[in-house]
């Protein structure tokens, strides 16, 4: 009985945050004073890379083609051009490759934060797919990265992601709130896993 409640529970959660209205879900990510060494590693982990094109990733990395094909429909609401779509697919699951964090997992924060929207910005200034606070670039990165590019957005949103995960040794839920600025707050946590769900 308590099982089945909770499954229902669980629905009733995931059918209403997939059936709202778009929202911002982005808090505010806090500034905190970083160790030199921490800052340095987190700086070089932002650097741009050359990726491989989306032909050559598919054929490197089958896994990621099957990933990417298994989404294609979850994300097409938010998505409709199949152009868009796959180049976002493909960067969300490089990215999330490149930090060590599971690709579902960085769709369902995509998809709290910010429904999908490139140039979504929060009240409190987070900004892109990831909200991203700016302060993140004068803290580890350069002046010419731009926070609602796909790529830089996914980078910094998932080596940020990647470093509350190891400050937290693998706490996702305090890993989470870290991330929107709400540690100690259910809501966000419970929101990201009911996504989570869906994108599994």
């Amino acid at each position: 009985m308590i099982r089945g409640a909770k499954r229902t529970g669980t629905f009733l959660l995931l059918f209403a945050l997939l059936s709202a209205p778009p929202t911002l879900q982005a808090g505010a990510q806090r500034y905190e004073p970083l160790a030199d060494a921490v800052r340095a590693a987190l700086a070089t982990a932002t650097q741009a890379d050359a990726p491989p094109p989306i032909a050559t990733l598919a054929a490197t990395f089958p896994e990621s083609a099957q990933w990417v094909a298994k989404q294609q429909s979850r994300v097409a609401r938010y998505l409709p051009d199949p152009i868009e779509r796959d180049e976002l697919l493909y960067t969300v699951w490089y990215e999330a490759a490149r930090a060590g964090l599971p690709p579902d997992l960085v769709l369902a924060v995509i998809h709290v934060e910010s429904r999908f929207r490139k140039y979504a910005v929060s009240t409190a200034g987070a900004r892109g797919y990831m909200q991203v606070m700016p302060f993140w670039v004068d803290l580890i990165g350069t002046p010419e990265h731009n926070l609602f590019h796909l790529r830089t957005n996914l980078r910094y949103g998932t080596v940020i992601l990647r470093h509350y995960l190891d400050i937290e040794q693998g706490d996702l839920v305090r890993a989470l709130g870290r991330y929107n600025g709400s540690l100690g707050d259910p809501t966000y946590p419970n929101l990201v896993f009911a996504a989570l769900n869906h994108y599994r």
